[in-house]
């Protein structure tokens, strides 16, 4: 019977994870399902239990963090300015100022764009250092 304690140890904290999430207990419950499933299939006494508990559990949490790393993606603060709406306060030629949420940026508009008139809606369409590259926003 020593299985079933394993597998409904390994149920609760199943349960656990979809009550508080954070992916951490699922891996603990499953590798305690298949330290309970080993149990039953061999007889293992209580030592043999406990190494194929932490057998499984390095193997899933192993598995888990391999799985969590492949889906981070880290964005720039470049790409986070791309594509977002600023409106124009003052160019002199191709360089001038546009407000971007709350902050005034240095702006430059290519040479194939007329400069702007102040209040105009613009979009940022490139980031060379700390001058944005805008376009009218059509």
């Amino acid at each position: 019977m020593d299985w079933v304690i394993w597998v409904a140890a390994g149920i609760v904290l199943l349960i656990a994870e979809m009550l508080v999430p954070g992916v951490f207990m699922m891996w603990l419950g499953l590798a305690a399902c298949g330290a309970g499933l080993l149990t039953l299939a061999f007889q293992f006494g209580f030592a043999m239990q406990v190494v194929s508990f932490g057998i499984l559990a390095a193997i899933t949490l192993s598995i888990g963090l391999r799985l969590r790393r492949q889906h981070q993606v880290v964005h720039t603060e470049r790409e986070g300015l791309i594509g977002r709406p600023a409106t124009a306060l003052v160019f002199q030629g191709r360089d001038g100022r546009v407000r971007l949420g709350d902050s005034d940026w240095a702006a430059r508009v290519p040479p194939d764009i007329a400069p702007p008139d102040p209040g105009s809606r613009m979009r940022v369409a490139e980031v060379e250092g700390t001058v944005l590259i805008v376009r009218p926003d059509l």
